[in-house]
């Protein structure tokens, strides 16, 4: 009985696709074809598909030019495949392999042959595969990672607005601790308006702030003979960071209402020391609300990459280096741990405390995001709540923390109720 799969070479013009029966004997007869990328040339691969009677495709996963391709034949392709009677189990199934598993001889390269290599590593189970979820949480992921650029661009705007007041020697970040805090904003705005007297700028600082008023207007004491062209600059900066803020509160605003099914989901996650509703956020994000497409704790620390790696040869271990994973995850859990072992009482803590003695710093934390990266699939998988184990967490931090987590899941629209403990008799 015939077994088609077909192999495609994704390009950003231009697609290389093969077709061949692997469940012949003997070497594999390829059909190519060359189709565009616009899409209703994408429509026409998956009708050819169809025609074909193809039940599985494999592509590369070439920069962001896979995905229209994905898409596509999951919306056109994929459902026909699967519905009709009598379908094998991977009817209608999508591969996208990594580049570097599908890499060919050099001088032996061409666009046909990548898509015949792709097909053949598949069918040899020779190919690095990738996990893609489902289109509703690759738009989850899709929102989170650009938040994620846009915080990054508004760290890189403060840098260079520092940058710029220490060309203008005015020294203002070595007396306030946060730049663009309310005692820094009010005088950087004042100072975009061109007001130049450090006097008046020192005024415009919260009285409880650690630097006195002549310390301030010391600091400022440059601003009396500032170029206006540096009035002007701080007034651009200080826009485009009113700007990048204001897309950033859209997309914490856009992020909650697609998570507001799984709510409760996000609020089991922000339990946890060191991680909070943000971090929660992109977490499910990135595995899912469920973490359907782990079936263990240990299948999501080797794709996140927290767990040791291996590498053997001659039955002489050479390094257990991490592998490289989910670099999303990877840096949210990195801080997530160095969060948690500051966390006073907390089993993270203790935990900490005791690798420390044995490891190198980085190493002790890279375990504990390890055993908080298990902690999450057990929390998700599981429909479990988070319990502190650690000697010395009293009731007042708990409430603390619980009232701060509660704060921020309103300010993004959620409706929590606080729960009461039962009175003992």
């Amino acid at each position: 009985m015939a077994y088609r799969i077909a192999g495609i070479d994704a390009h950003k013009k231009m697609l290389a696709v093969v077709v061949a029966d692997v469940a012949t004997e003997g070497g594999y007869e390829f059909m190519r074809r060359k189709l565009g990328t616009t899409p209703e040339r994408l429509k026409e691969l998956a009708a050819w598909l169809m025609e074909q009677e193809v039940e599985e495709v494999v592509m590369e996963s070439t920069a962001q030019y896979w995905k229209p391709v994905w898409e596509t034949l999951e919306r056109y392709w994929q459902p026909e495949r699967r519905r009709r009677e009598g379908a094998p189990p991977m009817s209608g199934k999508l591969h996208l392999a990594q580049a570097k598993s599908n890499r060919g001889r050099r001088g032996r390269k061409n666009d046909f042959g990548d898509a015949e290599r792709l097909l053949k590593r598949l069918v040899a189970q020779e190919l690095q595969l990738s996990f893609v979820p489902e289109p509703e949480q690759r738009l989850w992921r899709t929102v989170s990672r650009k938040k994620l650029q846009l915080t990054r661009q508004r760290v890189r705007l403060q840098n260079q607005l520092e940058a710029l007041l220490e060309e203008a020697h005015i020294k203002l970040s070595s007396c306030v601790s946060d730049l663009l805090g309310v005692s820094g904003r009010r005088i950087l705005e004042a100072l975009a308006q061109g007001v130049s007297d450090p006097v008046e700028l020192a005024k415009l600082a919260d009285p409880n702030l650690k630097a006195t008023r002549e310390q301030l207007a010391d600091a400022l004491s440059a601003a009396t003979q500032l170029n206006p062209v540096y009035h002007r600059l701080v007034k651009m900066h200080l826009k485009e960071l009113d700007l990048v803020e204001e897309q950033i509160q859209k997309l914490e605003k856009e992020m909650a209402q697609l998570l507001r099914p799984h709510q409760d989901a996000v609020q089991r996650l922000a339990e946890v020391p060191g991680l909070g509703v943000d971090s929660a956020q992109q977490i499910i994000a990135e595995v899912g609300p469920t973490a359907a497409a782990f079936p263990s704790a240990k299948c999501l620390a080797s794709w996140v990459g927290t767990c040791p790696g291996e590498e053997e040869s001659a039955e002489v271990s050479k390094s257990t280096r991490s592998p490289k994973g989910n670099r999303h995850l990877r840096r949210l859990l990195n801080q997530a741990a160095h969060a948690a072992v500051k966390t006073k009482g907390s089993i993270f803590q203790v935990v900490f405390e005791r690798l420390k003695h044995g490891l190198e710093y980085q190493e002790a934390i890279w375990a504990i995001a390890n055993r908080i990266c298990r902690l999450i699939w057990k929390l998700l998988h599981n429909c479990v709540r988070y319990k502190e184990f650690g000697p010395a967490v009293g009731a007042k931090a708990k409430q603390v923390r619980t009232a701060k987590m509660i704060r921020a899941l309103r300010k993004l629209g959620y409706v929590v109720e606080p729960v009461i403990p039962a009175a003992t008799s």
